[in-house]
């Protein structure tokens, strides 16, 4: 039934792989916005290099928004490692 309506032919683009891509393109961007967000926790390791102070191996525990951050990327991550899967197989 549905392969008989077509609206302007917008239908046609979301079957089958093109809506997987589409999702990947979505979850690129997200992952890339949600990458720049995060604190920077390289600046450890960056002084590491330069021989900054020796705070690279204190605990610092996450919290409050970092914490949200920290698992949304990894979600993303693995949704878009998956959706490659996907895509290549």
């Amino acid at each position: 039934m549905l392969q008989n309506i077509r609206f302007c032919g917008k239908l046609d683009m979301l079957k089958g792989g093109n809506l997987v891509e589409i999702l990947l393109i979505i979850v690129s961007i997200l992952l890339i916005a949600i990458v720049l967000l995060q604190s920077g926790k390289a600046e450890s390791a960056s002084n590491v290099i330069s021989g900054g102070n020796n705070d690279l191996f204190a605990n610092r525990k996450e919290r409050g928004g970092e914490l949200i951050i920290t698992r949304a990327t990894f979600v993303l991550g693995a949704l878009f490692f998956i959706i490659c899967l996907v895509l290549g197989f």
